[in-house]
């Protein structure tokens, strides 16, 4: 069984940026997370949140930056990934990168509250009329809003790379074995990402790093593939 579309020059270029975009968004919330967000942010703890925030700002400061070019790093992924899979279903590429550019939004909206919990434990006029005490709870307050706009932005995240793909596996760009894996991986993040949402404490029973972890690895194996291999052509995938 072969192609029925040869991959153009356009959609070769566009797999190479979308392998280039999987990877760098893969490092910067690496690098975001673990190098910045987990050393400031204690858990339950309002008072030590604010202290190593205030100590460390300009390090706080490239945090939000760094969501910020994650925003842009979607934007450019979500563009690339609709050049490459429009030939094996234009509404559902299209979907799918409107899908991801929802997400793109949420990310956006989750730095907007970083920056807002760093203007509550600021030095502004109109602060004073509140106690540290009260700052430091409304700055802590802020940061899990931003928590919050990851798990609201996560189904979309999964809906996009669960239509993406099903496209992947129809069009055989490539291997099939990937591509299944990533539709279950994806509609495993969609599931649940849903039910934390609907049911309480449902981090408890799954804990919340399965939700997005397969997908992340199947974004990882994607973007290797596309960035070092680039899209199959018809003869390489003669049955």
């Amino acid at each position: 069984m072969n192609l029925t579309h040869t991959p153009d020059r356009f959609q070769t270029q566009a797999a190479r940026v979308a392998g280039a975009a999987l990877l760098l968004a893969i490092a910067i919330v690496v690098a975001a997370n673990y190098g910045i967000s987990f050393r400031l942010i204690v858990p339950n703890n309002a008072v030590d949140t604010a202290r190593n925030i205030m100590a460390h700002e300009t390090l706080f400061r490239v945090n939000i930056a760094c969501d910020l070019l994650y925003v842009v790093d979607l934007l450019i992924l979500a563009a690339a990934l609709y050049v490459v899979l429009k030939p094996a279903g234009r509404t559902g590429a299209l979907v799918a990168a409107l899908f991801r550019v929802v997400f793109a939004v949420v990310w956006a909206v989750a730095a907007l509250g970083m920056l807002g919990s760093l203007r509550l434990l600021g030095d502004a006029g109109y602060l004073p009329v509140f106690a540290a005490a009260q700052l430091q709870t409304l700055a802590r307050l802020r940061l899990s809003e931003a928590y919050d706009a990851y798990y609201i932005g996560l189904p979309f995240w999964g809906l996009a790379s669960t239509v993406c793909s099903v496209l992947w596996l129809k069009s055989r760009y490539i291997p099939r074995v990937l591509a299944g894996y990533g539709v279950l991986s994806s509609v495993w993040c969609v599931l649940c990402a849903f039910a934390f949402i609907v049911l309480p404490h449902f981090d408890k029973t799954v804990n919340a790093w399965l939700y997005d972890m397969p997908v992340v690895l199947f974004e990882l194996a994607l973007g290797l593939w596309l960035l070092f291999k680039g899209l199959r052509i018809p003869e390489q995938m003669a049955e």
